[in-house]
């Protein structure tokens, strides 16, 4: 597929509007059959019982199935139904019709499923292109500035701001890419799929100074997609000389339809993975500070629950968590069939694994900051995400617990949670200097 249709925007602008205005004029010519009681009470019926199919479908999808890896946001009530009652209308236009109505009936039903899906994805926000909708990587392979050096240097005592001073010519932003050759899954032998990194501005000088490192993991379904952690850090570097965490964006899943748990099961051994593949090898091969205090496990959703439990259960490796509208615990929505199929029924070793009695298990914390954020409209995650928050602050940890005004569970919730994480953990990464107690007000 081309680049240029890959690069495609399909959130907002022309493209989306286009698609929209495509299957109106579609639905309108279909419902304008014929000018007569009977059809209207036909089209009526029609479309109520193809909501009806549509409603009872993406109930036992999200529900019985769990195919979106937990509750979906309001507009996807409205999609789906609409998607199949527009379907079912078309459907019935094909009997007792003229051959080209048949043939425009015929082509507006994948009209109408693509709208849904792209009304969907534009709920959500976060796959802002073709190629993110597709699971399929733009991001070049590119130069990571591999340091190579083992064991690394020991970390400096001063903190980076105070001692960083930005060259001439350093770049604006920052650069994502796709590490060549890629980071290896010696150990866990986990099907991951093409991680993504983040290089701030300040990583891309002659001569660029250890960053603190991020490791982050994106929600289910979805893809190891850098561009948005890239936002949110190109802002705060612009704002701090150049400064901000080098960040690398694994996957956790393997495949959108997969939920390892962040564990290691028959599913892949998604821990090992994280733990012994990508930590050494981002701490050897990323030019970054080795300290915990300067190491932040990250994610959103999914990802936000595989945080939780990363940060909570490896304190000496990840002195930092933020967790973004996380999962409570892993298989939460789908709690009963992860009990039986993966712990075999024994509740004892499934609670074992819960962020939360891995948090009374290791109290107190010695030296670990935990941000916990959520959209304020979030309802669906927010009760599980304050409960995580409660947990590490009744474990010892330094926490914020931060609702994003107006933030739902899509790329709102995302984008907000990221800006004020980052915000709250620049001072500890050493990147800015501590908020005064007026500034913190």
């Amino acid at each position: 597929m081309p680049d240029a249709v890959l690069d495609l925007v399909i959130v907002d602008g022309p493209a989306l509007t286009t698609v929209y205005v495509i299957a109106a004029v579609l639905f309108v010519y279909l419902l304008g059959r014929e000018a007569s009681a009977r059809w209207v009470l036909t089209a009526i019926v029609v479309l109520l019982v193809g909501a009806m199919i549509g409603g009872g479908v993406l109930w036992f999808a999200v529900y019985i199935l769990d195919l979106f890896g937990g509750p979906v946001v309001e507009q996807v009530w409205l999609w789906v139904p609409g998607a199949f009652a527009a379907s079912l209308l078309a459907i019935w236009n094909l009997w007792r019709s003229r051959w080209w109505r048949k043939l425009i009936a015929l082509l507006s039903i994948p009209v109408f499923v693509l709208t849904a899906v792209l009304g969907i994805n534009a709920a959500y926000g976060i796959d802002r292109t073709v190629a993110n909708l597709l699971g399929v990587s733009t991001a070049q392979k590119g130069d990571i500035r591999d340091p190579n050096i083992d064991p690394p240097p020991p970390d400096p005592a001063e903190p980076l701001y105070t001692t960083w001073t930005a060259p001439e010519g350093m770049p604006d932003t920052g650069e994502v890419g796709t590490p060549d050759p890629p980071v290896p899954n010696t150990a866990s032998g986990f099907p991951a799929r093409a991680a993504e990194y983040y290089l701030p501005p300040a990583a891309l000088v002659e001569n660029p100074p250890r960053l603190p490192l991020v490791i982050m993991m994106m929600g289910q379904p979805g893809d190891p997609d850098a561009s948005w952690i890239a936002e949110v850090l190109d802002k705060h570097a612009a704002d701090h000389d150049g400064l901000a965490p080098i960040a690398i964006v694994v996957d956790q899943l393997s495949d959108p339809t997969v939920d390892p748990l962040c564990l290691d099961t028959d599913l892949g051994k998604a821990e090992t993975y994280v733990m012994q593949d990508v930590v050494p090898w981002a701490k050897l091969h990323l030019n970054v500070l080795q300290g915990p205090q300067f190491t932040t496990v990250a994610g959103y959703s999914n990802g936000g629950g595989c945080a939780a439990y990363f940060g909570a259960k490896y304190p000496e490796t990840f002195g930092n968590i933020l967790a973004i509208a996380p999962t409570e615990y892993a298989g939460v929505e789908h709690a009963a069939d992860v009990l039986a199929s993966v712990f075999g029924g024994d509740q004892a070793a499934y609670d074992a694994v819960k962020p939360e009695a891995i948090m009374a298990a290791k109290a107190p914390y010695a030296d670990s900051t935990a941000i916990f954020a959520v959209g304020e409209a979030d309802r669906e995650f927010a009760p599980g995400t304050e409960r995580l928050a409660d947990a590490a602050r009744a474990a010892g940890m330094n926490i914020t617990y931060y609702e994003v005004p107006g933030g739902d569970h899509g790329v709102s919730g995302l984008v907000g949670g990221l800006e004020e994480g980052f915000t709250l953990l620049y001072p500890r990464l050493g990147l800015a200097a501590p908020a005064t107690a007026e500034e913190g007000r």
